[in-house]
């Protein structure tokens, strides 16, 4: 009789059950995807080697054993936990989660380098991306929209390096930011009234300081008569709105062609008579159409930037512009950004994994009275 640790027995098991299918030519797709077939042959593994536990750890090591042939693993379990926001696989041994904003480290592993390429593969392959050596790094995204990234030798030292973005099944709304303590009664009345009156919103905060979830319950204010057009390069919006356009960059395929960026789409969008232009995030060229499309008619714009400061969000407008080659002088760029953003809502992450709304600034159309960034910005919230 046999009683060791489940990881050990879901590993031993898993190897065993494909060399009895490969022994017994059974190794085909049909039966891989075939689950009763799949407990059928398990069960009676655990009944050959009499595997000593509970009934419901043998239905857990069972569960686990197919999630490693159907599924993606042992990240299936940490992908199927609602509370679980990031996935981070840093090689076959080491895999860390965000729970509630705070990083721990798991004790599950990868029984190879091998199997966790063949996990990265089976995500990035549905959807006609490739990783290998002559192509080391990709964006994907899993069939629930959260979003992928992955990145191998030689590019990566310390082998295969796996991180999952993950979407919340049911998006914040601005109520559960309030409960949540993200944000606080004259910040979710002022955001309302901003949405209603079509101010151009920036939310500006660095990486997973939750700008897409505040990006997402802001938008639920947006009145339901108007045609909203989302872009982004991986879609992660999701909004409950009966006139939505949802546009998704698409990058480049194995020959190089068939590129279609962000900058693009902004341009496609103003032909598409939208009374809303929503761009996941800016981060280059494109730019300078979305300050364009504020200026000219397209009120109640919202667009989110890394950025650790309001003015730092205003500069870093201004370089995205600059990177799209345009001929315009900086007066001539920063007119184009004051006459297009009214509010830059400031996001922030705490010491203790909150995520709060800590500063909301008004952009003044005045560039007199701070010569040296060529900016007014009138502080109406701050939170310390």
């Amino acid at each position: 009789m046999t009683n060791i640790n489940t990881q050990e027995t879901e590993k031993r098991i898993w190897k065993k059950l494909f060399t009895l299918l490969k022994d017994d030519y059974l190794l085909t797709e049909k039966t891989l995807a075939n689950k009763n077939f799949l407990q059928q042959k398990i069960n009676n593994i655990i009944k050959e080697e009499e595997y000593v536990f509970p009934q419901n750890i043998l239905d857990k090591i069972t569960t686990n054993v197919i999630y490693h042939i159907q599924g993606f693993g042992p990240l299936q379990n940490l992908i199927n936990d609602d509370t679980i926001s990031e996935i981070m696989v840093n090689g076959q041994d080491n895999i860390f989660v965000e729970k509630n904003g705070v990083l721990e480290k798991t004790k599950l592993s990868f029984s190879s380098e091998e199997e966790l390429l063949n996990v990265i593969n089976k995500i990035v392959s549905p959807i006609g991306r490739r990783i290998d050596e002559g192509s080391p790094m990709v964006d994907a995204r899993l069939p629930d929209g959260s979003r992928v990234n992955a990145i191998i030798p030689p590019l990566s030292l310390g082998g295969p390096i796996l991180t999952i973005r993950k979407f919340a099944k049911n998006p914040f709304s601005l109520d559960d930011l309030l409960k949540m303590n993200s944000i606080n009664e004259e910040v979710r009345n002022f955001l309302i009234k901003s949405v209603k009156e079509k101010d151009n919103i920036i939310i500006s905060g660095g990486t997973g300081t939750g700008k897409t979830s505040l990006l997402n319950a802001v938008a639920q204010h947006i009145d339901k008569s108007q045609r909203i057009i989302t872009i982004e390069d991986s879609a992660e919006l999701q909004l409950q709105h009966p006139h939505l356009i949802s546009l998704e960059s698409r990058p480049a395929n194995i020959e190089g062609k068939g590129e279609i960026t962000i900058r693009e789409l902004v341009k496609n969008s103003l032909r598409m008579r939208p009374d809303r232009i929503i761009v996941g995030e800016i981060r280059g060229a494109e730019t300078i159409d979305m300050l364009q499309a504020m200026n000219t008619g397209h009120q109640g714009s919202i667009t989110t930037v890394h950025a650790n400061a309001p003015l730092e969000a205003l500069l870093r407008l201004e370089t995205m512009v600059l990177m799209g080659n345009i001929n315009l002088p900086l007066p001539a760029i920063r007119q184009q950004i004051i006459g297009a953003i009214t509010t830059i809502i400031q996001l922030e992450r705490k010491s203790d994994g909150t995520r709060v709304v800590s500063k909301i600034s008004k952009v003044i159309s005045d560039t007199t009275a701070r010569q040296e960034d060529g900016y007014q910005l009138e502080d109406i919230f701050y939170r310390n």
